[in-house]
């Protein structure tokens, strides 16, 4: 099977840095139509505007995608641009630091509506305009779509701090699987790549506040290093490919072997 993209339209949300970021450009490189989306309209302009010479046609859409109207309007904008839609990528995340001992702490459900219920309802919207292409084009035998949900080893492994985060990433593992099983008949697959140890915006961002992290993590990681945005892309595009054509609802580990160990609940990003 090729693990081929080339000419498939993709939207990816959380596309204007870190992780979103690198896998649009990695999508771009390797030929698909690419609609970034995120609320930095700033980047999100800039980055198109270098993608001109890649080998895919960028577009870009700036809103916040906890709103439904923002949701619908995102779908339209990338069928106006590309007539049809082959892959969804939810990579938008928030990471917050939360108080697991104060009842009146919102920031579990600040944290389920960015990072699981703005992920599970743009994927509704868009598995259903992928159930009326494959109608349109007859499509009666083959898979019709694919869709991607960026997660978190915080998901399994904790911090105190991190109890929102690592709640909303657990949602948005079980919705990966739930929908996979709800959309399978309609030949859509869902999983999602919970990824560790590696260079994401929020990351990058606490290190500035905390040098001795850095280390703290590369030694809970069996292989000794924190990984680049970029070296998440390729577990994506293979579950977007027709390589995994026959896997669905999985959840890809990559972390550098981190969860593998004790005592790794450290700053789980």
């Amino acid at each position: 099977m090729s693990l081929s993209i080339q000419g498939k339209t993709a939207i990816i949300t959380g596309a204007a840095n870190g992780v979103g970021l690198a896998i649009a450009r990695h999508f771009l490189e390797r030929g698909a139509n690419v609609m970034m989306a995120d609320r930095d309209e700033a980047r999100l302009a800039d980055e198109v505007g270098q993608a001109e010479d890649e080998k895919g046609q960028a577009r870009y859409f700036a809103g916040d995608l906890r709103e439904k109207l923002t949701v619908a309007n995102l779908l339209s904008a990338t069928i106006d641009a590309f007539d049809r839609v082959d892959i969804l990528v939810n990579a938008s995340r928030q990471v917050l630091e939360s108080d697991p001992l104060d009842p009146s702490d919102r920031t579990v459900e600040v944290l389920m509506e960015q990072n699981m219920y703005a992920a599970l309802r743009l994927s509704q919207t868009v598995a259903n305009q992928m159930i009326a292409q494959a109608k349109e084009d007859g499509v009666e035998d083959r898979p019709i779509g694919a869709i991607v949900n960026l997660s978190s080893i915080a998901a399994r492994v904790t911090h105190p701090d991190l109890l929102a985060y690592s709640i909303s990433s657990a949602a948005l593992d079980q919705s990966t699987r739930s929908l996979a099983v709800a959309l399978a008949p309609h030949r859509i697959r869902v999983n999602g790549v919970a990824f560790g140890s590696l260079m994401s915006n929020s990351l990058k961002e606490t290190l500035k506040d905390n040098r001795g992290l850095r280390e703290e993590i590369k030694h809970c990681t069996p292989m000794g290093r924190i990984a680049a945005s970029r070296e998440v892309t390729g577990a994506v595009q293979f579950l977007c490919s027709d390589g995994a054509a026959f896997v669905t609802g999985e959840v890809i580990t990559v972390d550098g072997g981190r969860t593998l160990l004790d005592g790794v609940a450290t700053a789980a990003h």
